[in-house]
């Protein structure tokens, strides 16, 4: 995992729900929590584009729903700004089912990547179809 150069603003708490966006077999999962994640005491933990995030899934196929999983996040409505001035956003918040080292499980990822999350986990950039 290589760390990011654009300042992404982290707008994803514990508790929102994410959009799968690949044929991993959940559909909607939810933060539990964000790995990595160093904060102050009473806050709650927060995520943003590129993050690997430990969630539930709460829609989905029988045999995935019900699960904790580790999930990256692909995509978030919220604007980040890239270090060239150029401000980024997507029209949902999408995650991608990984591993805990970061292999997707799915085999096919829907919409396009973040640049960001391209750059820090190369596997899920080698199935992205569009990177933005």
């Amino acid at each position: 995992m290589k760390a990011i150069k654009a300042s992404i603003t982290k707008s994803l708490v514990s508790g929102a729900r994410l959009d799968v966006v690949d044929n991993s077999g959940a559909k909607v999962v939810e933060i539990i929590s964000v790995r990595g994640y160093r904060g102050t005491r009473g806050r709650m933990p927060k995520a943003g584009v590129g993050d690997m995030i430990v969630c539930s899934v709460k829609k989905g196929s029988p045999e995935m729903r019900k699960q904790k999983v580790n999930a990256v996040i692909i995509r978030q409505k919220k604007e980040y700004r890239r270090p060239n001035g150029l401000r980024v956003q997507f029209e949902d918040n999408a995650a991608v089912v990984t591993t805990e080292d970061g292999q997707p499980k799915g085999s096919d990822i829907k919409g396009p990547v973040a640049k960001e999350a391209a750059e820090r986990w190369a596997k899920i950039a080698s199935q992205a179809k569009i990177v933005i």
